[in-house]
């Protein structure tokens, strides 16, 4: 194949350029993100019940459509929450590499099924159907320094005419509005209501005949007489427009001729739909949008067609309101794909230095240069082909993939040039007997390292999405590199290398003379030490097994996580206060967080968004949470400016904080994942033993995890603690004597402290709601519902005390549901140093022991760690494996490839150290580095072995003239490929800027990888390769 395209460069080069442009046409198309789909697609059901508490709730939404959800293709696990807020939210989720159109319609289908099951007052309040993402890509924040402007004010306009167009941008999954628009809110006053004995049923009577729209028909509507003349609509009675309209609404007459109106018995005003939160930046009030990706889209563009959107229309905001981006994730990912891009370009001009140090030709190094381009584009074309993105993954892929594919292009081109000046051979006859003599090791190589990473690709899970990024650009890459090896270099050697002169070396820079005498100084004295290596292999055999016994003692030690930790230049705050806390007090601590970031740390904080009302472990007045911006990475140098050092920083200053539990974390390394440190365990009421057995088992099993603080640390339930609940009693008979209908009781407990919707009005040309409710003065006190009044059959008003008695009693805000059964999640971390293995085995344990009927599983990251966890060790067994096989098929030997494999643990060790020196983790980026490694510290072997075993075989040298001659020939590329690669990746080592987390996980072991295995396999090589093959060799030379 060579030969061909030697005769034929202009083929290779257009070949060469083909590839080139299907590169560059797929880098324009190609999406980017920070990530690839790395979580399994979820779908959420959400509805509400206003005034519900979280038991109802269950019982009559929850439970509905749980048991209406089966049957559906691919679900995985679904869970359930109910909170008191009235909000129900079942989330689903489906195997990875499930279609979410497909499974979002399937459960649409199922949940028609459950819908007309469901109370008349959720249906009226929908229930939508999302694909769901955990996690916001943007927060855009609302201010305004106009005081005229409520909260309430902006949020109605953000709601009405901002909210709709943001989440019709292509791109955005789900938009959240903290905050609500206005809704016209009718206050009833319930003593005026006794004095005229209205009741609250009476008023929504009223309201439902009085504010509607009716179809009134036309005036000479068809068929009409003949010779008609007229034509109009009919407008009869429409809806209301404002207060003054709705205070004139007529409730009864009496008597006397007096009239009733609504204004006389309630507060009539445009508020908001709900008062669940409270937004503030930077401690002024405010309106958020919470902006969640698509499945699927591409981050970068959609946050800019966003801002786009939100530029345009902050022409026609009320004056003085103004728009902000608290929180924003994509700079993070903007200036990481950067940041790797340029560590690509560092990359090759390292190499480039390199290659023209060892080849000290221009030409020459042109050669290996040209090769870099060609193959990376190529990659991008063939990334597109598979589907994926511009990702980091994908990125690191090739800054590791160019140290790979320099090196193919190194061995041909270095071969080349020895034959030159060895035979004294013109270009085009040398680099088709160089060819002749280096084909075998490329294939070789080739798919040795192919071996490697193939098997990568198929892990299960949220660990195989992120292998198979890596897998497929290093595995494509390097079969370009192969081919490109083959075609294109051979073909450029030819055409481009001048012929050796005689004065070959009078001409060379004074520099590089010294440099070549000092190499061929250093080449003679190797060959030397490896010739007395060979005398005494038996003690080096041993200093081997040391090395190797020291392996497995680092890789035990070295903690195992699965992602690194990274600075996103964001992160939160959570805030929980005791059961039972009003919204005033979550909002004081709220402001004491604001003021600590704002103040104490106003050199690293850009900005504060509190939501309080809302959490992540639910919603509820005692919940809020904070979103805290900080400055671009340049201004905040230095590990002390670090988010892992303001949040430890934090946390101790909150420590002092009395009023509640406020907890600031950083965000985990992939968003989708939700908090992505530790383990996220189910516990389940398998027998349906009630909620006080699953608590009391709860607190059994903290209670025995607090036994084992070595192992298990930050155990807590991510739930919120039973609350005093206020219990009303109605005694039926009792009521029925007084002749008072049980539905206009529960209507008017409903109305009056529930709050109830009761139709839609007109408000500027939108349509928004009508809700009627007890003014905020009678129901905030239990002896306030004694004040209400029910009408008896008699026509006399009954006080809610004639018939009810009421108790307070314990029960919970917020209820959890794992595949259907009660449960309660418990989320926790390992302890340092310890892996999320062995703490995820000691939850079984425990678990194991807890009363019978109480049952537990996995959920989330903790699932996709059962699913994927002992797969590593397979992992690399596999690899292993499979290179022995294609160094066996390559060699036609089975001894052969033995000398390679032992080769492994040399790079391994070094890694290893290199993670451990720097205080890194075992992660999902430090394997990928170990594998690379494997790959690596084989290929410098085959080299060597490659060249012994022809010297052997062609020429007829003995087991040791060939070896010593193989490792002079094969010196000289091998340290040239590994410069190449370890300074290929050195920028990835030091960098310390966006991103650098993963940078560095990836960087540090690869290169302490190479290092290591460069220098010790050059010399352990040959003692391999003759021990084994003198064990091996049969009388005849074969073995």
């Amino acid at each position: 194949m060579a030969n061909f395209f030697i005769q034929r460069p202009i083929f290779a080069w257009v070949l060469a350029i083909i590839m080139m442009m299907a590169g560059a046409l797929a880098i324009l198309q190609l999406p980017i993100a920070q990530y690839p789909t790395i979580a399994p697609p979820a779908i959420a059901v959400s509805a509400t019940y206003p005034g519900a508490d979280a038991q109802t709730v269950q019982d009559t939404v929850t439970q509905v459509i749980e048991q209406n959800m089966n049957g559906i293709d691919n679900l995985m696990y679904m869970s359930s929450t109910s909170d008191s807020a009235g909000g129900v939210t079942v989330t689903l989720t489906f195997t990875s590499g499930t279609d979410p159109d497909i499974a979002q319609v399937q459960v649409q289908n199922k949940l028609q099924l459950a819908m007309p099951l469901l109370p008349q007052e959720v249906q009226q309040q929908g229930v939508s159907v999302e694909k769901s993402s955990s996690s916001f890509l943007l927060v855009a924040g609302f201010i305004s320094d106009n005081p005229l402007l409520t909260q309430e004010d902006i949020a109605d306009y953000v709601s009405s005419d901002v909210k709709d167009t943001i989440s019709r941008t292509n791109g955005v999954g789900d938009v959240q509005l903290f905050g609500a628009q206005y809704a016209m809110r009718i206050w009833l006053d319930t003593h005026a209501m006794n004095n005229y004995q209205l009741t609250p049923l009476d008023i929504i009577n009223q309201l439902k005949a009085q504010n509607n729209q009716i179809a009134a028909g036309q005036l000479g509507g068809t068929p009409a007489v003949p010779g008609q003349q007229l034509n109009a609509s009919i407008i009869a009675q429409t809806r209301l427009k404002d207060p003054q309209e709705f205070g004139r609404v007529m409730l009864k007459v009496n008597p006397d001729g007096s009239q009733v109106r609504l204004r006389d018995v309630a507060r009539i005003e445009l508020g908001g739909e709900n008062y669940n939160m409270l937004t503030k930046i930077n401690g002024q009030p405010a309106t958020g949008l919470g902006i969640k990706l698509a499945t699927g889209a591409n981050a970068l563009d959609t946050a800019k067609a966003i801002k786009t959107t939100l530029a345009d229309l902050q022409r026609y905001f009320p004056q003085g309101m103004k728009v902000v981006y608290p929180y924003d994730t994509t700079p993070f990912v903007k200036i990481s794909i950067h940041e790797v891009v340029k560590t690509l370009f560092e990359a090759i001009i390292l190499v480039f230095l390199v290659m023209y140090l060892f080849l000290q030709n221009l030409r020459a190094t042109l050669i290996p240069t040209i090769a870099v381009p060609v193959v990376l584009l190529g990659t991008f074309a063939v990334l597109s082909a598979f589907g994926y993105s511009i990702n980091t993954l994908t990125m690191f892929g090739m800054v590791l993939a160019i140290g790979l594919l320099v090196d193919d292009a190194i061995v041909v081109v270095e071969n080349v040039e020895r034959v030159m000046v060895e035979e004294k051979l013109p270009p085009k006859e040398a680099t088709q007997l160089s060819m002749s003599q280096i084909q075998g090791a490329l294939v070789g190589i080739a798919m040795v390292l192919s071996a490697v990473f193939v098997p990568m690709a198929f892990f299960g899970g949220s660990t195989g999405a992120i292998y198979r990024q890596f897998s497929v650009t290093i595995v494509s890459s390097m079969a370009l590199s192969v081919l490109v090896a083959l075609i294109l270099t051979p073909a450029l050697c030819a055409t481009l290398l001048k012929p050796v002169s005689d004065d070959h070396h009078a001409k060379k820079a004074k520099f590089f003379v010294w440099f070549n005498a000092r190499f061929d100084l250093s080449v003679n004295h190797y060959t030397q030490s490896v010739g007395g290596i060979l005398h005494k292999t038996g003690r080096y055999l041993v200093l081997y097994l040391l090395i190797v016994a020291g392996m497995t003692v680092l890789f035990v030690r070295l903690p195992t996580s699965f992602l690194p930790e990274e600075d996103q230049g964001v992160f939160m705050t959570m805030v929980q206060l005791p059961s039972g806390a009003t919204q005033v007090r979550t909002q004081q601590v709220l402001d004491q967080v604001t003021h600590y970031y704002l103040n104490d740390e106003k050199a690293n904080v850009e900005s504060v968004f509190t939501v309080s009302g809302f959490s992540f472990s639910g919603q509820g007045q005692n919940a809020g949470i904070a979103f805290i911006s900080l400055k671009p990475w340049e201004e905040r140098p230095g590990h002390e400016n670090s988010v892992e050092a303001i949040v430890a920083r934090a946390g101790r200053a909150f420590g002092k904080i009395q009023d509640g539990l406020v907890f600031p974390f950083n965000l985990p390394a992939i968003l989708e994942l939700g908090t992505a440190t530790g383990f996220d365990f189910e516990l389940k009421d398998q027998a349906n033993l009630g909620h006080n057995a699953l608590t009391q088992a709860r607190n059994q099993l903290l209670g025995m995890v607090r036994e084992h603080p070595d192992l298990l640390t930050r155990v807590r339930p991510n739930g919120l603690e039973d609350t005093p609940q206020f219990k009303l009693d109605v005694d039926q008979e009792k009521a029925q004597a007084l002749g008072v209908s049980i539905p206009d009781i529960n209507q008017t407990i409903m109305t009056a402290l529930g709050g109830t919707y009761v139709n839609d009005f007109i408000d500027r040309g939108r349509v928004k709601k009508v809700y009627v409710q007890a003014d905020a003065p009678f129901r905030m006190l239990p002896s306030d519902i004694n004040t209400l009044y029910v009408r008896g059959s008699g026509g006399d008003m009954v006080p809610l005390s004639a018939f009810t008695t009421s108790r307070w009693i314990y029960g919970s805000p917020r209820l959890e549901r794992y595949n259907g059964m009660p449960s309660m999640e418990i989320l926790g971390e390992a302890a340092p140093g310890r892996s999320t293995g062995e703490a995820m085995a000691l939850m079984e344990s425990l678990a194991a022991k807890l009363p019978t009927g109480i049952g537990y599983d996995w959920t989330g990251l903790s699932y996709q760690e059962r699913l994927s966890g002992n797969q590593a060790p397979a992992l690399y067994a596999i690899s292993l494996i499979v290179v022995f096989l294609c160094l066996a098929a390559l060699y036609e030997s089975w001894s052969i490839p033995f000398s390679v494999m032992l080769v492994v643990p040399l790079g391994i060790i070094g890694a290893l150290l290199a993670a451990s020196l720097r205080g890194l983790n075992n992660d999902v980026y430090f394997q990928v580095g170990l594998l690379t490694t494997i790959g690596l510290s084989a290929k410098n072997a085959i080299l060597i072995v490659e060249f012994a075993k022809d010297l052997m075989e062609k020429e007829g040298h003995s087991l040791m003239e060939a070896t010593l001659e193989a490792v002079r020939l094969r010196l000289r590329p091998i340290l040239m490929t590994s410069l190449a690669f370890i300074l290929g990746v050195l920028p990835l080592v030091l960098n310390s800027g966006a991103g650098s987390g993963a940078q560095n996980a990836v960087g540090t072991g690869v290169m302490g990888g190479m290092l290591s295995a460069t220098l010790l396999a050059i010399f352990f090589v040959p003692v391999f390769f003759v021990v084994i093959r003198r064990r091996f060799i049969k009388p005849n030379g074969n073995a």
